[in-house]
């Protein structure tokens, strides 16, 4: 793929430097290693509804007045420059459509021409539904329909499987560690899980939830399971069966060893956390697959 790649990300972290705007950046690392990378971010935890119509020009840049609900605690910017991997990566936050209508959703993707779609995790549950999360839905359906490589992380997975028709449920706790991830016969071979692995050897994810996928939505395939989640990723099909570049994981892949340890070092996650997200994971591999991935379409 030539020119700059182009990543639409739904950043439902904004307000968490460590784990929302880090962890972003973990996101786009191994696509920033390839090549120049564009991150086009949206909020729509933040946006006012009304602020959506401008969308309908197409790529119209955010502003302080359209997201009145902002959490003041981590400021707002519009844009900014991180390097990675020995380039300049720009993040700019844009509008998004605030309807559920998915053609015209279909329609603003064309616009604003993207390479990929990423959802990412949430301090927000599914189970307790918000206004928001229905264009936020909307928006991956539409991108896995659109056969845009789409990646749902966690509360992203959740949702685009609520989308699908599967059950949601919070448990009574929070699960918070590494678990080894069981591979079904479909995940043995899915490009995304396991084309990073050597001698096919066990796959580990980082997991830090208290919503869970109850069923396997409808169009999809299930991936994977562990022993405490027993649809810990899936991939979507089209209507004929056959499989699309979009996945659904529960655990976190952006959760780099350095993210954990500056989340503990700045006191955004307890002592007890820290020890039960210390281990190793594959996260660093799985993301570099899904970079791949885009790249090759």
């Amino acid at each position: 793929m030539a020119g700059c790649i182009r990543v639409l990300l739904i950043d439902l972290l904004a307000e968490r430097a460590t784990f929302g705007h880090g962890g972003n950046q973990e996101v786009v690392r191994p696509l920033a290693a390839a090549g120049e990378v564009e991150v086009l971010l949206v909020t729509p935890q933040y946006q006012s509804i009304e602020s959506g119509n401008q969308s309908d020009a197409g790529e119209v840049n955010l502003t302080e007045v359209d997201v009145p609900d902002w959490d003041d605690d981590y400021p707002f910017w519009q844009s900014t420059e991180v390097e990675l991997e020995g380039r300049i990566v720009t993040f700019r936050r844009i509008v998004m459509p605030m309807h559920e209508d998915q053609k015209r959703m279909g329609v603003w993707l064309s616009k604003i021409n993207i390479d990929a779609l990423v959802c990412s995790g949430s301090r927000r549950n599914v189970s307790i539904w918000e206004e928001w999360m229905g264009p936020a839905g909307t928006l991956m359906w539409s991108s896995a329909q659109s056969g845009i490589p789409t990646l749902g992380i966690c509360f992203g997975h959740q949702l685009l499987c609520h989308k699908l028709g599967a059950t949601i449920e919070r448990a009574d706790s929070l699960s918070s560690g590494i678990w080894e991830i069981d591979l079904t016969e479909k995940g043995e071979s899915d490009e995304l899980l396991t084309s990073h692995r050597c001698n096919n050897n066990a796959i580990a994810g980082l997991f830090s939830h208290q919503d869970h996928v109850i069923t396997v939505p409808k169009n999809c395939s299930l991936l994977s399971t562990t022993s405490h989640n027993n649809v810990t990723a899936v991939r979507v099909n089209d209507s004929s069966d056959i499989a699309l570049p979009v996945w659904g994981i529960q655990f976190h892949p952006e959760a780099a060893k350095a993210r954990i340890e500056r989340a503990f070092e700045w006191g955004h996650i307890t002592a007890e956390e820290h020890s039960s997200l210390k281990g190793e994971h594959d996260g660093a591999g799985i993301l570099t697959s899904f970079a791949s991935i885009i790249l090759n379409q």
